[in-house]
């Protein structure tokens, strides 16, 4: 009989113990969490004193049924300082056609600074990390051309492909966008 008082009272226990251990575990993730939205609402100050802010019904939420999203380490480029210009470009848009995964596809962008200030570009950036332009660094002087370089690498991606390259120079407006599309085919 004092055998089994024993073994039921190990029991008892083990299943406390391990209840307990759950709870624990439990706990810390909620901690983290709740670390998780309160680190967010650093991202949003509005959502410190609105815990709301970004939701689809808040007045205050100009994109909709879109949450707010604040990237604090990726600032908007000014346009560089000097007296603005303008530029022209052969074609805004290229079509490469039926492409390969994982092929390299490149092509060049031909502008002509129409303007009567010397053009500074001073970024050039693709909508995602497959697209990769290249610009000259160097003013282009008035009536003088240039090119932007656009490689596209579709990696595993696959059927129709449309992306951006976003210029920023000193420009009215000060942003400029070029476009790519593909239509990118897995190997046989």
């Amino acid at each position: 009989m004092k055998e089994n008082l024993k073994l039921g009272l190990l029991g008892i226990i083990a299943v406390l113990t391990v209840f307990n251990t759950y709870q624990l575990m439990s706990d810390d993730s909620e901690d983290e969490s709740s670390n998780a939205v309160n680190n967010n609402q650093f991202a949003n100050p509005n959502a410190i004193n609105n815990p709301h802010a970004g939701h689809p019904d808040d007045p205050n939420n100009p994109f909709g049924d879109q949450s707010i999203k604040v990237d604090p380490n990726n600032d908007q480029p000014a346009a560089p300082a000097g007296p603005p210009t303008s530029i022209a470009f052969e074609k805004m848009d290229h079509d490469f056609g039926e492409v390969m995964q994982d092929s390299e596809n490149k092509y060049k962008f031909k502008f002509t600074n129409t303007g009567s200030n010397p053009l500074i570009i001073s970024s050039a950036q693709g909508s995602c990390g497959c697209t990769v332009p290249s610009y000259p660094k160097e003013p282009i002087p008035p009536g003088e051309t240039g090119e932007i370089e656009v490689v596209y690498s579709p990696g595993k991606q696959e059927n129709a492909q449309s992306k951006t390259v976003t210029l920023v120079a000193n420009t009215e407006p000060s942003t400029t966008v070029l476009n790519i599309k593909a239509f990118v085919k897995k190997p046989q």
